[in-house]
């Protein structure tokens, strides 16, 4: 079933999600998972449904009459005593928010002084006594594990928002797992202590105010990642980069338009794949400068390009290190009056009418898609690829 929760914390700040349970799920399990959602301690948590205080921590939610698509509401509880040594506090997010979540309303220095100091003390309790936690305690490594593991969307959550523990719960190693979880709760304890000693801090002291300022300004960077993952989601997409099916001497190639390049280019490995590496001249061998730099050996004057039915005059810059066989540049582009007509995903040639379509992600090659990943190209393989390249003659 799908339970909706509405969060507001100590410092007011509220956020709602959504998690899917069954209705036999624990109320103190439940309170993990909410834990990973709110950034909330699990002891700090109060539940209510129908304006009813869940209590009782071993009863499960459907005893308390929680059915698919119901609403509770979570309360953060001001005055709590230290954590107890086997319930330290598990921050899986990496301090990343997750998406559609808020972060914390900025405040003023005196205000989050007042505010976070009692939170950093409890953490430094709760660092002391972590290592002490007990196999079975609600924040126990071996309970956090099973938890995510039985459920698939909050180990997708995990694997974008805090990769290196996704990784070693994947592992299939309890140890692993239990010691990468460890040294991020020992990471987030240190990370309260400084805040502490920030908010503590005299005023005046410059270093300590500039910490603040940071870390004010990453709280509201952090929070206008959250506003574009709710507004514009799509700008977190991959992005496929515009290829076109053409030959060059009868041989099959793809090759990228791209308007921001000065000129049309080729690798030396597809030239020769077309076999017209005869025909080029090497007194215009030089260097090709722009983001990257390049060796080019020369230029090949005219060659014939076929787009569809249509066979074009077409000259080309031969550079030595070159990962993208073919480059459409805009020196070809004007002088055959191309259009990129993204609304209908299509090159069109002005000097004949004829258009051909942009390759779909799948038909692109790997160099195209732009994304971190192994099957992306490397940062600098993207550089020397599809810049403004200018000429410069030895």
């Amino acid at each position: 079933m799908l339970i909706t929760v509405y969060c507001v914390r100590r410092d007011l700040s509220e956020v709602t999600f959504s998690l899917q349970v069954s209705p036999d799920f624990e109320l103190r399990n439940f309170k993990v998972l909410c834990e990973v959602e709110s950034r909330v301690p699990a002891d700090e948590i109060q539940i209510i449904h129908m304006e009813r205080l869940l209590i009782d921590d071993h009863c499960s939610l459907g005893s308390y009459g929680l059915k698919d698509g119901d609403v509770v509401v979570l309360l953060q509880r001001d005055n709590v005593g230290p954590r107890a040594p086997n319930q330290p506090r598990v921050d899986l997010s990496g301090g990343i928010a997750a998406p559609g979540t808020s972060s914390s309303r900025p405040q003023h220095p005196g205000q989050q002084r007042q505010q976070r100091a009692p939170s950093a003390q409890r953490a430094h309790g709760r660092a002391l006594g972590e290592e002490a936690a007990g196999p079975q305690g609600l924040g126990s490594p071996a309970l956090i594990r099973s938890t995510l593991l039985s459920n698939r969307h909050h180990l997708s959550l995990l694997e974008e928002r805090n990769p290196s523990l996704a990784e070693a719960l994947l592992s299939g190693s309890l140890d692993t797992f239990a010691q990468v979880l460890m040294e991020q709760r020992r990471e987030w304890a240190s990370r309260e202590q400084e805040r502490l000693r920030l908010y503590t801090a005299d005023p005046l002291d410059l270093e300590a105010q500039a910490k603040i300022e940071e870390e004010i300004r990453q709280r509201n960077v952090e929070e206008n990642m959250n506003i574009a993952m709710e507004e514009a989601p799509e700008t977190f997409g991959q992005v496929t980069m515009l290829y076109i099916n053409c030959r060059v001497n009868g041989h099959p190639l793809k090759a990228f338009v791209d308007s921001g390049a000065q000129m049309t280019i080729m690798s030396q490995a597809c030239a020769e794949r077309c076999n017209i590496m005869r025909l080029v001249d090497r007194r215009w061998a030089g260097v090709a400068q722009g983001v990257g730099t390049q060796i080019i050996i020369g230029r090949v004057h005219l060659a014939q390009i076929q787009i569809e039915g249509d066979f074009l005059p077409c000259s080309f810059s031969i550079l030595a290190d070159q990962p993208m066989d073919m480059l459409l540049g805009l020196d070809m582009l004007r002088r055959h009056q191309c259009s990129i007509d993204l609304k209908k995903n299509v090159l069109v040639i002005g000097t004949t009418g004829t258009q051909t379509y942009f390759l779909p992600e799948g038909e692109s090659p790997l160099l195209s898609r732009m994304v971190n990943g192994q099957d992306g190209p490397s940062d600098k393989e993207i550089t020397h690829s599809g810049k403004d390249f200018g000429q410069k003659e030895h």
